[in-house]
């Protein structure tokens, strides 16, 4: 059980870094191209990145009953 709460955490924390780069990258990309350099859309893509993250991670952390398929083994 402890195993499994622990891949939880690992997935959680991975998926919100990735997510929140991401959105800080396209944010760092709108400003300069479309946004004069304005510092509202890094802020608002970190923002929604870091948002997205946290609702996966409180999805996957409240359904204890549900495995993923990479779990699943073939019989």
């Amino acid at each position: 059980m402890a195993d499994l709460h622990g891949r939880k955490w690992d997935r959680c924390l991975a998926d919100t870094a990735v997510k929140t780069v991401t959105g800080l990258g396209l944010g760092v990309l709108f400003s300069v191209v479309l946004f004069k350099r304005r510092t509202w859309p890094v802020s608002l893509g970190s923002g929604l990145g870091l948002g997205m993250g946290y609702a996966n991670c409180q999805h996957d952390l409240r359904s204890p009953y549900l495995v993923h398929g990479s779990m699943v083994k073939d019989q």
